[in-house]
């Protein structure tokens, strides 16, 4: 089930961060989702959290997420997965992204390291040291891909909006266009929502994922809180969604839609 092997890519580093001039997930809010796979209705578990801390005196905000299998699909396919991400507390530039995971056949383990005065980002396989590589930090903020759609809970977006991203993917950068596809009720373990529907697409040269004919979706709900209530990656072996199960609020506030950075601009 390579799904959540792409699962831990996506999530690993640090789903909820950058938000311009602040973090779009705060200290103290953690959310759950419950993984659907094919006829699995409860195939895994997503768990994602922000912790604040201090090093060397400096503040950064830390997200820590983990992805595994359970029951019936877990006696088929064993996997589990760590991610960590380290955010600058100042400015919510991305620092550090590490990756682990492990199956019943294989381990992987990979970390980036962002050096922004030399403007390099460091990337790391200790499975497989053939694979590291420096590479040059693009222009403007680079973020993973759903961190360019977790980012959009702090925008006032409507169905047509499109908001270009550079995205980490892995040990490569790509350039997409999240798109506002439309609103949607949803239902998830957590209740109902109304929403909106966020799409990303990499009109130009498309690679990996999308070159493959693959999408992923997610959905925003329009409350107060913005919340990430639902994901959904489609591959050409089948469709696996992510459902918000559990929510606990941050101990500094909620996170409030704001006109800042709003997609408006981006018409």
């Amino acid at each position: 089930m390579k799904f959540f092997s792409l699962l831990v890519l996506l999530f690993a580093s640090a789903p909820w961060a950058w938000g311009g001039s602040a973090m779009a997930l705060t200290s103290g809010e953690a959310l759950k989702y419950r993984v659907r796979w094919g006829i699995f209705t409860n195939a895994g578990t997503i768990e994602v959290s922000a912790h604040k801390e201090d090093v060397a005196g400096l503040p950064q905000i830390r997200i820590d997420t983990h992805t595994n299998t359970r029951g019936f699909v877990r006696a088929l396919y064993s996997f589990d997965g760590d991610g960590q991400s380290i955010f600058d507390g100042r400015d919510g530039r991305l620092l550090a992204i590490s990756a682990w995971s492990a199956t019943s056949k294989k381990t992987a383990k990979t970390m980036a390291v962002f050096d922004y005065a030399g403007d390099k980002v460091h990337y790391v396989d200790y499975t497989d040291p053939s694979k590291n590589k420096d590479m040059d930090i693009p222009a403007g903020n680079p973020m993973d891909l759903i961190t360019s759609l977790i980012e959009t809970r702090r925008w006032d977006l409507r169905p047509g909006d499109r908001v270009p991203a550079t995205i980490m993917f892995g040990k490569d950068f790509y350039d997409v266009v999240v798109v506002a596809d439309s609103y949607a009720k949803v239902h998830v373990p957590l209740g109902d929502f109304e929403t909106i529907v966020l799409v990303p697409k990499m009109e130009k040269n498309p690679r990996g994922l999308f070159k493959k004919g693959g999408s992923v979706r997610v959905w925003i709900s329009r409350d107060e809180r913005h919340l990430p209530v639902m994901f959904e990656v489609s591959m050409g072996f089948g469709t696996g969604t992510a459902e918000l199960a559990q929510y606990t609020p941050p101990t500094e506030g909620p996170v409030a839609a704001t006109g800042e950075a709003s997609a408006s601009a981006h018409r």
